[in-house]
């Protein structure tokens, strides 16, 4: 009996023995396992700083990369917008310029050949893209209908027979035409307001309805402004209605043809002559 209770003994003890070993083996495993973790955070945290630093970089050099391609853009604008004042007086941004050479490119030799000056070219290059626009290739030019600039305004001078009958201040049913495109003009711009001048001959009148030159000119600015608005919808706060009466002839009332050059109709477009010079390029 006394052999027995040794020998439990001993395996009692000898098997203790054993599973404090593997205690101990699993106890240093997971240190190390502990320690690999540890290691590994410390990596991983390590490489997101060093991501953080590159991101950050790379968001620096976008950046400067997205400075830089705004100030070339800037600087390409500030060159288009750039005014210059020309020998004559007159006032273009470079973008005009390249636009007017462009625009004059089209233009016959011989009328460029009689450009002198800046201004001169910049009058053809008006009449030419608004002559396109209105389309009055069917129109006698020296006659019936005339384009220029004076500084910043531009003039659109139409003769009494192709707005009026003689001595009338009602618009013909021939004037449809002419108002349409002039209205498209005026309507497709902001920047534009419009002077209607009417211009007599000296020759003296007077009616029931119509007192003198003064009264015929007005009569027949304001017939043209209230077809403008109530016919092709030009906004009325853009229109301008004036008489001029006889007192600004082009030529003498001397003869027949030089009284019916007078008697003409002024349409003064009054522009920021950069936005009405890209609109009439744009068409």
């Amino acid at each position: 009996m006394k052999k027995i209770s040794i020998l439990l003994v001993t395996a009692i003890l000898f098997s203790s023995c054993v599973s404090k070993k593997k205690y101990m083996a699993l106890e240093q495993e997971n240190g190390q396992i502990k320690s690999e973790l540890t290691k590994t955070k410390v990596e991983k945290e390590d490489l997101e700083n060093k991501f953080a630093k590159i991101q950050e970089r790379v968001d620096t050099y976008n950046a400067k990369i997205n400075s830089l391609n705004e100030d070339v853009e800037g600087l390409k604008i500030e060159n288009d917008i750039k005014l210059d004042v020309n020998a004559d007086g007159t006032v273009m941004s470079n973008a005009t310029k390249e636009k007017m050479l462009s625009t004059l490119a089209n233009i016959d030799s011989e009328k460029l050949a009689q450009a002198k000056t800046l201004k001169d070219s910049m009058n053809l290059a008006i009449q030419y893209n608004l002559a396109k626009t209105m389309d009055t290739s069917n129109l006698n030019e020296d006659e019936d209908i005339a384009v220029n600039i004076n500084e910043t305004v531009v003039m659109i001078s139409i003769s009494d027979k192709m707005l009026f009958n003689s001595g009338s201040y009602r618009i013909s049913s021939k004037a449809n035409n002419i108002l349409q495109k002039l209205a498209n003009v005026i309507n497709s711009e902001d920047s534009i307001d419009v002077m209607v001048e009417g211009h007599t001959d000296s020759r003296s009148i007077s009616t029931d309805k119509i007192a003198d030159n003064w009264d015929l000119s007005v009569l027949r600015a304001t017939s043209v402004v209230r077809q403008l608005q109530n016919k092709y919808d030009v906004n009325p706060e853009k229109l301008i209605a004036s008489g001029r009466s006889s007192y600004q002839p082009l030529v003498e009332n001397n003869t027949r043809e030089n009284r019916s050059k007078n008697r003409r109709t002024r349409i003064i477009l009054l522009p920021n002559i950069d936005k009405f010079f890209a609109l009439m390029a744009a068409k």
